[in-house]
């Protein structure tokens, strides 16, 4: 069962509004790992989610620091196990259902593509 992370962001010289999530998922030797401007709550509206290049492993064990080069710091807000959902839209690259375990008291996060973009949601 994979690992994931969702890091609080803050300081990164490419983001103007000065704070976003991280959401990382373990995925063989990296982590999958979208930008999330917020974190997505139950019956609110979705989330965009940029999908970024892969992060390191070690980044699922990080409990705060500076980010290296200059880039802000970083601080966990949530982690643990996750579970992907395979749905007909997962297997055709559409769509992934993402169950992360203890982070949105038991609720469904899921990141679907909307016109070739990604957005955050949680289910109620």
């Amino acid at each position: 069962m994979p690992r994931f992370v969702i890091l609080e962001h803050t300081g990164a010289p490419d983001d103007p509004s000065g704070r976003h999530f991280d959401l990382l998922i373990e995925a063989g030797a990296a982590c999958r790992t979208w930008r999330l401007a917020s974190l997505p709550e139950p019956g609110r509206q979705s989330v965009m989610a940029s999908e970024l290049p892969p992060h390191r492993l070690a980044w699922l064990d990080h409990e705060a620091g500076e980010v290296s080069g200059g880039r802000g710091f970083a601080r966990r807000v949530a982690s643990g196990m996750c579970h992907v959902l395979a749905g007909d839209r997962a297997r055709e690259n559409q769509a992934e259902d993402l169950v992360l375990d203890g982070v949105i008291a038991g609720h469904l996060l899921r990141l679907a593509r909307s016109s070739g973009a990604w957005v955050a949601m949680v289910d109620r």
